[in-house]
This record gives C-alpha cells, sequence and structure tokens, in this order.
C-alpha cells in the first residue's frame, strides 16, 4: 500500500465518518490520498454486528473515497494505551506515513473515545522514535506532522483551532454516515451525538451548519490543535468579524 497523505484513526467504525467525514472527502475530491484505521470492530455495540458493520464500513469508504481502511481489532469498550497497543498503532503509522493525523476529541462520554485520543498522540510520538519495536523494521520511524482532533458534537470543551468548510462534501459525509443502517436507521441519538428529540440524520445536518455559521459558510468541520496556528499575511484572513 502507497504512502496516505491523511489518516483518520479512531475507535469505532462510523466515528471516522461522524467526526471527519467531510474532510476526507474533501481531501479525497483534492487528489488526496487517504486512510482509515479502525482500532475495534465495534461487537460491543446495541445494534447490528460486527460483521454487518464491516460491510457498512467497506460501502461508506468508498462513497468517501478513502484509499485504505484497516482494523486492530482491539476490544471494543476496553481500549488501553499501552505499551503494546502504541505499538500496534505506530506500525500502522510506520507503514502508511502519513503527513496528518486525524483523532477523536480528547474528551467523551464513551471512555473508548477519550483514550483513543491519548492513544493516538501517544503511539504518533512513539511511531518516530528509531529504536523502537513496532511493525516491519523496513517502514522505519516516522512521525506525522500534524495531529488534529476533530470536535463534532464536542464543542462544550474545547473551541476549535479551525472549522473546515464541508459545504461541497456535506452530502457525502452523511450519505457516508447513512451507511451504518444497522446502528442509525430510526436513531435519535449515537456516540457523542446527544439527542434533542429529532433523527439523528437531522442532528448531524444543523451541528454541521452550526459550524458552517462560524466560519461563514453553509457546513463545516471542527479541529482542534494543540499547537498555536502559524499565519503569515494578514490580509489573507478570511471570515468577518462584523
Amino acid at each position: 500500500m502507497a504512502n496516505v497523505d491523511v489518516l483518520a484513526i479512531f475507535a469505532h467504525r462510523d466515528d471516522a465518518e461522524l467526526n471527519a467525514g467531510g474532510a476526507l472527502a474533501k481531501l479525497a475530491r483534492q487528489g488526496r490520498l487517504t486512510g482509515i484505521l479502525d482500532l475495534t470492530q465495534g461487537e460491543m455495540g446495541t445494534r447490528g454486528s460486527a460483521a454487518t458493520r464491516a460491510a457498512e464500513a467497506a460501502e461508506s469508504a468508498k462513497l468517501l473515497g478513502v484509499a485504505v481502511r484497516e482494523n486492530l481489532e482491539l476490544p471494543d469498550a476496553g481500549i488501553t494505551n499501552t505499551p503494546e497497543t502504541r505499538a500496534a498503532v505506530a506500525s500502522v503509522i510506520r507503514r502508511l506515513k502519513p503527513r496528518v493525523v486525524i483523532a477523536p476529541a480528547r474528551q467523551g462520554r464513551h471512555p473508548d473515545h477519550h483514550v483513543t485520543a491519548q492513544l493516538v498522540r501517544d503511539a504518533c510520538f512513539v511511531s518516530g522514535l528509531v529504536k523502537l519495536a513496532a511493525g516491519d523494521p523496513s517502514h522505519g520511524a516516522h512521525r506525522p506532522l500534524k495531529l488534529l482532533h476533530a470536535l463534532s458534537f464536542r464543542e462544550d470543551h474545547e473551541k476549535p483551532t479551525f472549522v473546515l468548510d464541508i459545504s461541497d462534501e456535506f452530502e457525502t459525509k452523511l450519505a457516508a454516515i447513512k451507511c451504518y443502517s444497522s446502528q442509525f436507521d430510526g436513531a435519535i441519538q449515537g456516540g457523542e451525538v446527544f439527542p434533542n428529540g429529532e433523527p439523528l440524520y437531522d442532528i448531524i445536518r444543523h451541528q454541521a451548519a452550526h459550524y458552517g455559521s462560524l466560519i461563514r459558510c453553509k457546513y463545516g468541520e471542527p479541529f482542534h490543535t494543540s499547537e498555536t496556528m502559524r499565519v503569515d499575511d494578514l490580509m489573507a484572513l478570511e471570515v468577518s468579524s462584523f
């Protein structure tokens, strides 16, 4: 498998779509190679089964134009951040060599989500340690340039560093989410999507519209970086203050 430009690493099948589906679709449309690494098979989900979710994930990946989708088969509802799991994630990072990695928000009600956020951050770091044994030695050490935490549905914890305009990609994102019919058809909540009485698909649209409004576009996806973003040209700044 060739190197990817961006790798989204999330706990469960459907997490990448919910949190960064628009970004992945936009990158693919721009000619970038993207990948998704699901850490679990979702076997603890109340609805559906691991096998059903695998088929749904494959269909969704096609819609998003994802070049590679893999699964580490870690225990659902039991992800831990240990030397062993860090090495497992690092081995994929070394093989695919992404420049950018997208991870969950560092806060979340599902234990797998916030554990995954820190696990991915730690794995990105140790992946660059030359002496760390992780995967095929021929792949060599690699540390991504940027780690982004996806903040969709988590604005109560962190203000986004930036919001990505996904106006042209939102319907693709929603179609990819709808591939998980076993999880979401008829649902009013899911994952970190809290209920307000409306169908889940409508809530997703409202959330994307909210973030879009922050940057004066129709739909957006929010992301957070630990480091401060650099600006070289004040005259190139977008989004009116008034």
